[in-house]
């Protein structure tokens, strides 16, 4: 065979991607290790670190780099009361604190002290603004 024959023949039995089950970024080094096991011709599989392994296997299976995006979350945009309201708010919560002591419940008491510290501080800061 002559070489031309031989450069041919390698390029018509490149090997099949296998389906990982799950993107070759996300698997984790020893992943990476018994997927790179399979390549003939790999030396030193067992020492390489996550960035040789990616790309001993991306350049055997001709795979082109991923790109993963990750989803940015939405903040959702509060409708800001005025010091006044949030006064008012803090008043009916007293209100209902005092109802709820009454009948001795320390957890819903516990939790309209925290409400109205929160309203506090929201106070402050919009008074600031």
């Amino acid at each position: 065979m002559t070489e031309e024959t031989k450069e041919e023949a390698k390029e018509e039995t490149k090997p099949t991607v296998p389906e990982f089950k799950k993107p070759l970024v996300k698997m984790t080094a020893v992943e990476l290790k018994e997927v790179a096991m399979e390549i003939p011709d790999a030396v030193g599989v067992t020492s390489m670190l996550k960035p040789d392994l990616l790309s001993l296997i991306k350049e055997y299976y001709g795979i082109e780099d991923e790109v993963v995006e990750k989803k940015k979350k939405v903040k959702k945009v509060k409708a800001k009361a005025s010091v006044k309201e949030l006064k008012a708010k803090i008043v009916e919560l007293g209100g209902k604190k005092a109802d709820v002591r009454k009948t001795g419940d320390p957890k819903q008491i516990n939790i309209l002290r925290r409400r109205i510290n929160r309203l506090k501080k929201q106070t402050r800061k919009t008074a600031v603004v």
